[in-house]
């Protein structure tokens, strides 16, 4: 019964039975966070950068976007329910998926009228 709070910088806050796993304040990213999705089988989270790169906190990293820039920015991510795997989702509605998270397509060709926020499995 707690939760987590994220910053653009990457401070970690935890509250509650939230378990803090540590952060990347104080570190140089290459482009702010934009997000946090919790692992249920450990606990842990990590955090995801406008860029698409993710960092694992108590978490078993699956992979990121890397060197691979999206086409727009990544404004958000989602974790599986099982906790082997998550989605990344950019502003254009590209969904980009890692681990056990099944890809079942995006809007990233679609004329969208607004910018994509979130993800929600």
């Amino acid at each position: 019964s707690g939760y987590w709070l994220v910053g653009a910088d990457g401070g970690v806050f935890a509250f509650g039975d939230a378990q803090y796993f540590g952060s990347m304040a104080k570190r140089r990213l290459a482009a702010p966070i934009v997000g946090l999705a919790v692992d249920v089988t450990t606990a842990g989270y990590w955090l995801v950068g406008a860029d698409g790169g993710v960092f694992a906190f108590g978490a078993t990293y699956f992979g990121s976007l890397g060197r691979h820039a999206p086409a727009r920015p990544v404004v958000g991510m989602a974790a599986t329910t099982d906790g082997y795997g998550y989605w990344l989702v950019g502003a254009d509605g590209g969904v980009f998926a890692f681990g056990d998270a099944p890809y079942d397509g995006s809007m990233a060709q679609a004329r969208l009228r607004a910018p994509v926020r979130a993800l929600a499995p």
